[in-house]
């Protein structure tokens, strides 16, 4: 890698650690090229990427950054795992280390807030932003349908209480 081509990568990496929400770092030695593979198609999918970066190159493009917290991690085979939505990242690289014994979680950081392994995993926990908006939506609707509800009701019960006196002559 030339000098060019280096602050190349720490400019893209000084970009991602100014945009995005949360950054997790995990030691991933031991684990094969198609596991590593498996793990960035999932993080995709979750809407995170997983990079493998150069130690001394990220330590870099943390300078300055909200997320410098991460940089004493930044030490031996280490990737970054980083969203924009806060829990996306932390989902994927617990539920990837779950199932893979040589992927360690170290901890991470969200904005200037640095995250110790089972902070990563607490936040993991928490719903995505997806979640929360459709339960939001959810909890809107409920009122209006309530609504609705009260305002056939008292139609509903003066036929039954007409339909109750009518019945009631004719026995």
């Amino acid at each position: 890698m030339d000098r060019a081509e280096k602050q190349e990568a720490v400019a893209a990496l000084r970009e991602v650690f100014s945009k995005t929400g949360v950054v997790v770092v995990a030691h991933y030695s031991g684990l094969t090229v198609a596991q590593l593979q498996n793990l960035r198609k999932q993080a995709r999918n979750a809407g995170a990427t997983v990079q493998v970066a150069k130690n001394r190159l990220a330590k870099i493009a943390l300078d300055g950054a909200d997320v410098a917290s991460i940089a004493p991690l930044l030490k031996g085979p280490t990737l970054i795992a980083y969203s924009d939505d806060p829990v996306a990242a932390p989902k994927v690289a617990v539920a990837f280390a779950k199932d893979h014994n040589k992927f360690v979680i170290l901890g991470g950081a969200m904005g200037k807030t640095a995250l110790n392994p089972d902070s990563v995993k607490s936040l993991a926990t928490m719903p995505s932003l997806d979640e929360l908006r459709g339960k939001l939506v959810g909890l809107i609707q409920v009122p209006a349908t309530k609504i609705a509800q009260l305002s056939t009701a008292p139609a509903a019960k003066l036929a039954r209480v007409f339909g109750a006196y009518a019945n009631r002559d004719a026995a």
